[in-house]
Formats: structure tokens, C-alpha cells, sequence
């Protein structure tokens, strides 16, 4: 995008009234492709480009986007951002990022870009070898297909204080879904990644046969009487309890009293050999940035140390309400003002393998699939739809389904421990995790 286009849109909406402005600027490209029993499904290509401006008057606010970049359209923006603003209430908080936090280059090589662009064909062929070593495993009858994408995606910001700050990435995926049967039952199972590079990928076949091994692994499901036992969240999945931590210690949710964090920080929160980091600096990583939505540096940060909270998360907004520093964690889409989000956020790993907690644990849930879970934001308790295997003298048993799993988080926080299993699969990650007893609801 050119970057001449936001400056004339910053300056347009200052000559407009605005006392200060930001334009934010996004182009993707990507392409799909679906297949499904070895015929082709769908294949859909996007190309898009969108334009954003915040503008401020004393302390009101107005955010505004589009997708017409021609002058009469970028005309009429300017002319309701500022016409909104006017009339929105005031908010003490808002206004830029301070500007001795802003990012100034050089910026760290993150090496984000892969300029491999795959054709239609190259992706049908990814998806196609998928889904055939799904179906080739025995067992498998049938297929949800395989998939594959690329994307190419670059962001821009400007803003009437003179930042500038541009970042581009690539995105490749390919992932398969299985359907196993046995009698009347029927089971799926499903594997997919998705990287910076091309290369980094995973071959199609191992992801293919990965997905048809899980359906088949999951036939003979049963359902398990309620009780209360250890549970081990597989590592896929692991991080789902990090959501929650994030939200709890977003800075809007803390300063408007909704997190049921909101008193701990500088509190142990997790056991003393507990470590959680944000790593903006990763190479190659999914959340990687080398300045947030807001243009503030990012810097790796330990969340969590030693078991103990030692930070918010933080825009320029929810800090200045607070009393604090921005932590760089400002997150914006292009039609609203900026939340809040972490970039790779990595629960660091323990020394006992994802084996080595079933035998500590003797007896419990293996949870490998999650689905629907539920939160009070206020107090903590969690709970989630779940299934996996039941495992007995440290080794699986039989594989179950039709369960729940809850509990209050501040308490699985506590006795959380962490295996040695950690993968880096996404922009947060951790490895399996054993609770040592929460109440399980089956029959």
C-alpha cells in the first residue's frame, strides 16, 4: 500500500478539523483449496484492500473504515470520521501512544515474508495427498477432505505525529479430516498447521495420516460416569487454558473490574517452577510484530515468573487508566478503536513427559478434543465440552466421550504442571498439562 495515500488521508482529516489522526492500511491476497473424496470441492481466491482512520477532537474519539480508495470516497471518511467525532463522548483515556514508546528502526529481521505463491494446481495437489493418506489408514471410511491456503497479507500505519510503521507476512496451511467406522458408530479426527514459510511445513501425507490415525483411535468411544480425577489437556490443546488467562489480564478488563484476576497482580498465581512469555520477536513466529497496533515497540515480556503475575496486558488507553506504561500489546482491527492481545505467548516446559503424567497421575482423562467452553469472567469458573481417552496404571484405556470438565481457574491455575511435550504450532503454544483432580460430568 502506498504510504503516500495514508499521509494524505492523515492530513486531510486535520485540514478537515481533527486535532490528531491515524490511518491504518491493509492489503491480503490468499487462495483455498477444498477437496473432498478426491474430487475438488471449492477453491476461492480474495484479494482485498481496506483503509482505516481514528481521528481525535479534545477528547473524543471516532474510528471509521472502507474499502473505496478513490479520492471522492476517501473525501466522504474524512468528513464522517471528523462529523462522528464531534458528536462522540468524551473519553479521557484515548489519544496516540507516548511518543518516546514508539518503534524506531532498524526493526529486528523476523522473517516473516515467503514470496512462494502457490498456484491453484500446487494447493489441489497438497490438499489431494492429504486427504488420500487419511483415507489409505485403516479403518477410515470416509472423509470431511483435505484443504490447503496461502496468503499474503501487509499492514501500514500512519499517523498525524509523524510514526510510520509497515510489516508484511506470509501465511500457508494444509490440514485433512477423517471419518472412522465401526458398526452404527462413527468417529472423526482431524490435523492441520499453518506456517510462515512454505517449507516449514509438515508433509502432506504425515498430516493426512496423522488425521486418519485420530478417527481411528477414537472408535469404541464410550461415556464415563462423573467423578472428580486428574485430567491431562494433550498439548494441542494445552494453550485453550491460556485464553482465558489473557482475557483476565487484559488491561480494559481489569480496569473496568470484569476479570476475576483483577487483584493478583505481583501475587504467585501458578506454582513457583511455572514460566508463561510473549515473544514478539520470534523468527518465523505466528504472532511476530516488530511494533504493536499502536506503533509501540514490542519487547519479549515474562508473564508469568516463577509462578508469580507480573504484568497487564496494555494499550496506551487501559494503561492511562490505570496509572501505567503501555506494554505494547495493543491489538486493532480497522473499524474500531484498539484492544488488547499478546503476540507468541508460550507456557515454558516441565521435564516429565506427556507418559510420565499419566503414570504421576496413575488413573484420569486424557483430554485430546475440546469443544463449547463456558466462562464467568468475574469469578473464574470454567468449564468445557471434552473428549479423549480414559487411562489406567499410566497407559490408555479405552477412548471417551460425551464429557465435561470444570473448575475454577484461579484453583487449576495453582496446580497446574506442565509436561516436557512443548510445540511451537501457532501464535501461543504449551505443552501437555496435567490438573491433578477436577470434576468431571459424564453419565
Amino acid at each position: 500500500m502506498d504510504p503516500e495515500l495514508l499521509r494524505d488521508v492523515v492530513g486531510a482529516a486535520i485540514k478537515a478539523g481533527a486535532d490528531a489522526a491515524e490511518a491504518v492500511g491493509a492489503e491480503r491476497r490468499s487462495l483455498s483449496v477444498n477437496v473432498r473424496l478426491g474430487e475438488l470441492e471449492e477453491v476461492e481466491r480474495e484479494e482485498s484492500r481496506d483503509l482505516g482512520l481514528r481521528v481525535f477532537i479534545g477528547q473524543r474519539q471516532a474510528v471509521v473504515s472502507g474499502s473505496d480508495f478513490s479520492a471522492s470516497a476517501r473525501a466522504r471518511l474524512v468528513e464522517r470520521a471528523v462529523a462522528m467525532a464531534r458528536l462522540a463522548p468524551e473519553d479521557p483515556y484515548c489519544g496516540f501512544a507516548p511518543e518516546d514508546r514508539l518503534a524506531k528502526g532498524p526493526y529486528p529481521d523476523l522473517d516473516l515474508f515467503d514470496p512462494t505463491e502457490p498456484s491453484a494446481e500446487e494447493l489441489e495437489d497438497q490438499s489431494r495427498e492429504a486427504e488420500v493418506a487419511a483415507r489409505a489408514v485403516k479403518g477410515v471410511a470416509n472423509s470431511d477432505g483435505g484443504s490447503a491456503s496461502w496468503s499474503d497479507g501487509e499492514w501500514r500505519l500512519a499517523t498525524s505525529a509523524g510514526f510510520e510503521g509497515h510489516h508484511r507476512a506470509s501465511s500457508f496451511s494444509l490440514s485433512a479430516s477423517a471419518i472412522a467406522v465401526e458398526g452404527s458408530a462413527m468417529e472423526r479426527g482431524g490435523e492441520g498447521r499453518s506456517t510462515r514459510h512454505a517449507g516449514d511445513l509438515p508433509g502432506a501425507a504425515s498430516i493426512g495420516a496423522l488425521a486418519g490415525k485420530r478417527a481411528v483411535d477414537r472408535l469404541g468411544a464410550r461415556k464415563i460416569e462423573s467423578r472428580t480425577a486428574p485430567v491431562i489437556f494433550e498439548n494441542r490443546l494445552a494453550s485453550s487454558l491460556l485464553g482465558p488467562l489473557v482475557g483476565a489480564i487484559a488491561g480494559p478488563a481489569v480496569a473496568r473490574g470484569v476479570s476475576f484476576l483483577k487483584d493478583k497482580l505481583g501475587q504467585s498465581l501458578f506454582s513457583p517452577g511455572i514460566d508463561i512469555v510473549d515473544e514478539p520477536h520470534r523468527v518465523r513466529g505466528l504472532g511476530s510484530a516488530p511494533f504493536d497496533d499502536e506503533g509501540v515497540a514490542t519487547t519479549p515480556q515474562s508473564i508469568i515468573d516463577r509462578g508469580v503475575l507480573t504484568t497487564w496486558l496494555l494499550n496506551s488507553a487501559s494503561a492511562r487508566q490505570l496509572g501505567l506504561a503501555t506494554t505494547g500489546h495493543a491489538s486493532r482491527g480497522l473499524a474500531g478503536a484498539p484492544g488488547v492481545s499478546t503476540h507468541n505467548l508460550t507456557l515454558k516446559p516441565g521435564s516429565r513427559t506427556q507418559a510420565e503424567l499419566m503414570i504421576d497421575a496413575k488413573e484420569g482423562l486424557l483430554v485430546t478434543s475440546m469443544f463449547g467452553p463456558s466462562l464467568n469472567g468475574n469469578t473464574g469458573d470454567w468449564s468445557v465440552g471434552v473428549s479423549g481417552f480414559w487411562f489406567e496404571g499410566g497407559e490408555l484405556a479405552y477412548p471417551v466421550t460425551e464429557i465435561t470438565v470444570a473448575g475454577n481457574l484461579i484453583d487449576i491455575y495453582a496446580r497446574l504442571i506442565p509436561g516436557s511435550d512443548l510445540e511451537i504450532r501457532g501464535s501461543t503454544n504449551a505443552p501437555s498439562i496435567l490438573i491433578d483432580g477436577m470434576a468431571i460430568a459424564g453419565l
